[in-house]
């Protein structure tokens, strides 16, 4: 990454981030069965729906949202409350049947896919990355590269130069400091747990994932290269919703079990490390004391969305990408479209203005 743009993204984050909030403490997000869950069939546009009013919310204000949404540039926005959709809504020409960039909250599915082959008996997190990826994976020395462990990829805690943002080849891995003392945003490290998964599972990535999560809860979607290294996914908003609810119902779809490491799936929805509390695997987590922002290596005390519920974890993109799932209130609320105005990775202003809205429409 260029460092014109890290000082870009460091101005827009500071703006937004200039006062202290205070937080309500560092609990655990607990796995909630869910009552009455409802599951969208398979290669079908049927969903069922509920209504606002028949939950009890704030109907009136719902057009305020939406006007918000639309004045920042969404493309989709779904809101599901215990599977059934409350609003759908898409704005312009982007459809029901439009892709559109996960961004950084395919950071998500990752997370969610090493936890499968990990099940699977094909890797293991604490392992060495080496192990995966051969020695010299890196420019650290033998020593230094060793010490890397699948487990500080998922926790962004590899020690590896995050200005060079992309990259994955040698030459710019280079040594900042030792595994797991630094707490840094790297997309390089993030990437590379793809080719872990793809050489453990002697597959290609694309392969394993659409195998082991992507056609079992009946998700369209794909990966595509950004740039020389970079592997996003696209899909629609409904299939983002999909894998929202997925992880609602604590890795199972419709009583398959799609991740039964119950052990993973907390550890990667609470705390990983004690160097960013709001961050798990690959997952922002809401209503811890303190958090770290990409670029800065700034410790912010308060939460990391002051307005949204505590229990809250979150897929968090650039150009404002959001999937946000709320145990405790059974909802998946997911919005996709172009920068909403923070010109930030991970969590900008418009998360605590949308939350606003939100939090006088939800009761």
């Amino acid at each position: 990454m260029k460092k014109s743009l890290l000082i870009s993204l460091l101005t827009s984050f500071l703006l937004w981030n200039c006062s202290d909030s205070s937080g309500n403490g560092d609990g655990q997000v607990d796995e909630r069965d869910i009552e009455n869950v409802y599951f969208p069939p398979e290669k079908s546009v049927e969903w069922e729906t509920v209504s606002a009013t028949t939950l009890g919310w704030n109907s009136d204000s719902e057009q305020d949202v939406l006007d918000f949404l639309e004045e920042n540039k969404t493309k989709a926005f779904i809101i599901l409350k215990d599977g059934r959709i409350v609003i759908e809504k898409y704005f312009g020409d982007h459809t029901q049947n439009t892709s559109w960039y996960w961004a950084s909250v395919g950071k998500t599915l990752t997370a969610f896919t090493v936890g499968i082959a990990q099940e699977e008996g094909l890797l293991d997190i604490d392992n060495r990355t080496s192990d995966y990826l051969g020695e010299g994976w890196t420019s650290l020395s033998l020593e230094d590269e060793n010490r890397i462990t699948i487990w500080h990829q998922l926790t962004m805690t590899s020690g590896l130069d995050d200005t060079e943002f992309d990259c994955v080849t040698p030459g710019c891995l280079t040594y900042i400091e030792d595994a797991g003392k630094r707490w840094a945003y790297h997309n390089g490290p993030y990437t590379l747990l793809q080719s872990v998964v793809a050489n453990a599972a002697e597959e290609e990535w694309k392969a394993y994932f659409n195998e082991k999560l992507r056609d079992k809860i009946g998700m369209d979607g794909f990966w595509l290269p950004t740039n020389d290294t970079n592997n996003v996914f696209f899909s629609t908003a409904r299939s983002m919703a999909r894998f929202g609810l997925l992880n609602l119902n604590n890795g199972t779809w419709n009583n398959e079990t799609i991740l039964g490491d119950a052990d993973y799936r907390t550890d990667m929805k609470n705390t990983s490390q004690n160097l960013n509390k709001s961050y798990g695997y690959l997952w922002w987590l809401n209503g811890k004391q303190s958090y770290r922002a990409p670029v800065v290596q700034t410790e912010f005390q308060g939460e990391l969305i002051p307005n949204a519920p505590s229990d809250m974890y979150t897929g968090l993109g650039k150009d404002d990408q959001k999937l946000y799932i709320v145990p405790s209130k059974g909802l998946v609320i997911l919005r996709m479209g172009e920068d909403a105005g923070g010109d930030v990775l991970g969590p900008s202003s418009f998360d605590n203005e949308l939350w606003e809205k939100l939090n006088t429409y939800i009761n």
